[in-house]
């Protein structure tokens, strides 16, 4: 029997590597940019900021 991925678990490790997620996936973008694959840039930028929205952003206060 597969079970999937522990979501918890996956969403703790992203949450706390949510910086250097953002950061590989920007390389990977900017490497598909210069081997002028624009539509897997857009995918990787897409998916960084779908990431970068549900991590929050920081208070004003904190």
């Amino acid at each position: 029997m597969t079970r999937g991925p522990n979501v918890e678990a996956v969403g703790r490790v992203a949450a706390d590597q949510l910086p250097a997620i953002l950061y590989a996936l920007e390389v990977c973008a900017v490497s598909m940019d210069a081997a002028a694959r624009p539509d897997d840039a857009r995918y990787y930028r897409s998916l960084a900021a779908q990431l970068a929205d549900a991590g929050g952003r920081p208070s004003d206060a904190g």
